[in-house]
C-alpha cells in the first residue's frame, strides 16, 4: 500500500505499508514504488517495514539497494490498550471545531517537526483542502490541550470500526512531562468509547512508549523505516 498523504510534506508521510515482495521480484518492485512517489512529486518518502513482510530478509535487500534507517525515528512499536487510561486533572482538553484551531494543533506539530521554510509553506497551502477532507469524510478527529488558555499540545485521531487510531500528537517543549500527552490519550479514549469502540492503537516512536506503557498499552508489532529516494 502506497501512501503519499497532504500536509505533512516530510519524508515520513510519503510511505509503502503492508510490503508484500515475491523472492525473485524485489529489484523490480523497489523500482516500480520508486517511480510512483517520484512522480507525485517526492524527492523521498519510507518504507515501513513490518515483522510480516516479505521476503523475510526484505528489510536487508532494501538497505543493499540503497534505503538508510531513519535517523530521527527508526523503529515503530505497534501498541494497544482495551483498558481505560487514567484522567488527568487540571489538563483543559477541547475537540477541535474549525479550521483555524486545526491550523494551531497543525502548527505545533509543524515546529515540532522542525520543517524546512519551503517544507512549512507547502504545508500551510495544503491546510484548507486538509480540512475540507477531514470534514467530507467524517473519519478523523483533533484535540488541542491548553493551558492557562493557550493551547500547547495536540492530539489526532482516525475512527475506524473496531477502534480509535491515535494518529500523531505533539506538545510544545516547556510542556512537556507534566500530564498533557496523557490528558490527550484519555481524551481520544472517551470518544472512542462513545463512538462503540472501546480500544485505541498507536504507532509508537522512542519517546511515546514509555509513557504509553506506563498508562496500560502494550506492544503487539514492531516496523522498521527506511528513508529511500525516489526516482524521477
Amino acid at each position: 500500500m502506497l501512501l503519499d498523504q497532504t500536509g505533512f510534506p516530510y519524508a515520513p508521510a510519503a510511505g509503502a505499508h503492508r510490503l508484500r515482495f515475491g523472492e525473485d521480484d524485489v529489484e523490480e518492485r523497489v523500482d516500480e514504488v520508486r517511480r510512483w512517489f517520484g512522480g507525485r512529486g517526492r524527492q523521498e518518502f519510507t518504507w515501513w517495514v513490518g515483522t510480516s513482510a516479505t521476503p523475510r530478509d526484505l528489510e536487508d535487500r532494501l538497505l543493499d539497494l540503497g534505503a538508510s534507517p531513519y535517523d530521527d525515528e527508526p523503529v515503530i512499536s505497534s501498541m494497544v490498550t482495551t483498558e481505560p487510561p487514567p484522567a488527568v486533572a487540571g489538563i483543559d482538553v477541547r475537540r477541535v471545531t474549525t479550521v483555524e484551531e486545526l491550523r494551531i494543533g497543525r502548527e505545533i506539530g509543524w515546529a515540532s517537526a522542525e520543517l524546512t521554510d519551503e517544507q512549512l509553506e507547502s504545508a500551510r497551502a495544503s491546510l484548507e483542502r486538509s480540512w475540507a477532507e477531514r470534514e467530507a469524510a467524517g473519519n478523523a478527529a483533533m484535540y488541542l490541550a491548553y493551558a492557562d488558555g493557550e493551547p500547547v499540545a495536540f492530539g489526532d485521531m482516525i475512527f475506524l470500526p473496531f477502534a480509535a487510531f491515535l494518529s500523531g500528537a505533539a506538545t510544545k517543549p516547556e510542556h512537556r512531562g507534566h500530564g498533557v500527552y496523557r490528558a490527550l490519550v484519555r481524551a481520544r479514549w472517551d470518544e472512542a468509547v462513545r463512538r462503540g469502540t472501546p480500544a485505541l492503537i498507536i504507532g509508537a516512536g522512542a519517546m511515546s512508549r514509555p509513557i504509553l506503557e506506563r498508562i496500560g498499552f502494550r506492544a503487539v508489532a514492531e516496523t522498521h523505516l527506511l528513508v529511500d529516494r525516489a526516482a524521477g
